[in-house]
């Protein structure tokens, strides 16, 4: 049976009741997870038999309009959701509500890849983000010891500019915006911030609500970070204040995979973590609308001991092309993105 969080009752007196002794949402399906969208019969059970005047029912503080006993469950960020109802009666007013989850509309679209150009890499490279900014690449790196920052010629493999990380910090993803680079690590909920020159470092920021740092892009507004669960936060990038957040899913479930992100015209592509694939996210609702394959682009790199997952993806807004590689990998693909 679906789980509901009753709220108290207010009467015109000022005192409170516990509501769940008097109303409770129920819905004509016998589950929790709908898809947006989907059309849904639902009532109040009226437990102690009070005379009702009015019910509005809401997501996220918007109305859902009520027709035969029926609403439309619609949200425009998707996820875990909390289903109001907004019930007078008597002379009182009282809301209860029942926990959902909001899945996307429709299956993810596949897509593949078209290699245009190979470049060199660094294979000593633990790859953790990829960001372009004036035709120049810019590398963060992965490890306690090893996590840096680099400035990179994309088409020769040249380091031309790289600071190091206190061994301490194990490094992860970066973004630009307004002349400054934003970097994560993993598990000390540390970030930094270094001048997009010079790399001076220009300020350090603790993480709010989120556990981990995993990856980082931004819209030219906002910063965008993964933490290694569902949710993808919102980021004010001067103060650095986790303000929202949005929830990745399919029609099937909600994911949890998020890893290096990129910003392009309104979608994340994500690496999935640990797998030869990327996800592109819408970034305002987190429906995950498509899944590129990447199956055996690892294969035409050097085989190693070190070799590890791909993982690394950058826009050239020129070029229009995507840049990915992985973690020690010897080389950088250009690629096209293509439906399949």
């Amino acid at each position: 049976m679906l789980s509901f969080l009753a709220i108290v009752l207010t009467n015109c007196g000022g005192s409170t009741t516990a509501t769940a002794q008097l109303f409770k949402i129920q819905l004509d399906a016998a589950k929790n997870d709908f898809k947006n969208g989907q059309q849904v019969g639902i009532t109040i059970e009226n437990k102690k038999q009070k005379t009702i005047d009015q019910v509005t029912y809401s997501i996220d503080g918007e109305i859902l309009p009520l027709q035969d006993d029926t609403v439309t469950l619609n949200a425009k960020a998707l996820g875990n959701k909390v289903l109001k109802a907004e019930i007078s009666f008597e002379g009182n007013t009282v809301e209860v509500s029942k926990n959902i989850k909001l899945l996307a509309a429709d299956s993810p679209a596949i897509y593949t890849y078209e290699i245009i150009n190979t470049y060199p890499h660094d294979i000593d490279a633990y790859t953790q983000g990829l960001e372009f900014y004036d035709d120049v690449l810019y590398e963060s790196t992965g490890l306690r010891g090893k996590s840096s920052l680099r400035k990179v010629d994309y088409k020769t493999g040249s380091i031309l500019k790289q600071i190091d990380l206190d061994a301490s910090f194990f490094g992860e993803g970066i973004t630009i915006l307004n002349n400054k680079i934003y970097m994560l690590s993993w598990q000390k909920q540390t970030g930094f911030i270094f001048d997009l020159e010079s790399f001076e470092e220009l300020d350090q920021f603790k993480y709010n609500q989120s556990k981990e740092g995993w990856g980082l892009c931004n819209n030219g507004e906002r910063l965008y970070k993964s933490d290694g669960t569902e949710k993808i936060w919102l980021l004010n990038p001067e103060t650095l204040t986790e303000e929202d957040y949005i929830e990745t899913v399919t029609n099937r479930s909600i994911f949890n995979k998020a890893n290096e992100l990129e910003y392009v015209n309104g979608k994340i592509y994500a690496n999935v973590y640990q797998k030869e694939s990327m996800m592109i996210i819408d970034a305002a609702s987190g429906a995950i609308e498509g899944v590129i394959n990447f199956g055996g682009l690892k294969d035409k790199v050097t085989a190693h001991e070190q070799l590890n997952v791909l993982n690394g993806v950058a826009y050239h807004p020129t070029r229009e092309t995507f840049f990915v590689t992985g973690k020690n990998w010897d080389k950088l693909f250009e690629v096209k993105i293509t439906k399949k």
